[in-house]
């Protein structure tokens, strides 16, 4: 783990740095630089960032609560920065926020997305699961062939729960 790493929540002038870190995954679907200066200010108390030493972010997960399951925390996008991942970076974040918006919203489930070419993404979530005790449920949401640019894998969704608060 990295020294001197502190996790919060993301604010306005975070987001060109976490629209950075998506971009340079290579993974992620990469949205507009201003929808990571929205999801930063409407976002933030669902979202966390890990700092290093400068305070600049180095890792970052976006989330929001599901509108029609205000019980349910879907997390939208984690990223690590190439040179501080391998160390277990984006786990330990997906634990501060699960326990965060627990405490504050009362969440008791989180659903995400992961492709089927993304093994970092399932093994994240597995862990996940198996660290907290939680059932773990897999079924497609989104077909390939419903994303209108073309060659998009099915989106598979990932419901984990009961958390704990």
């Amino acid at each position: 783990m990295t020294t001197a790493l502190s996790i919060d929540s993301p604010r306005v002038e975070d987001g060109a740095a976490i629209w950075r870190i998506a971009r340079d995954s290579e993974v992620l679907d990469l949205n507009s630089s201003y929808s990571y200066l929205l999801w930063c200010r409407d976002f933030a108390t669902t979202s966390v960032v890990a700092r290093g030493t400068d305070g600049e972010p180095i890792a970052f997960v976006t989330g929001y609560i599901r509108p029609q399951r205000p019980q349910t925390l879907v997390v939208w996008q984690v990223a690590v920065d190439d040179a501080h991942r391998g160390r277990g970076l984006a786990g330990t974040l997906l634990d501060a926020l699960t326990h965060r918006v627990a405490a504050r919203h009362g969440i008791r489930s989180i659903e995400t997305t992961v492709t089927p070419d993304n093994t970092a993404s399932d093994r994240l979530f597995t862990s996940y699961a198996d660290r907290h005790g939680a059932s773990l449920h897999r079924e497609v949401l989104f077909e390939g062939g419903l994303f209108p640019d073309g060659g998009h894998e099915p989106e598979v969704l990932y419901r984990i729960g009961p958390i704990a608060g």
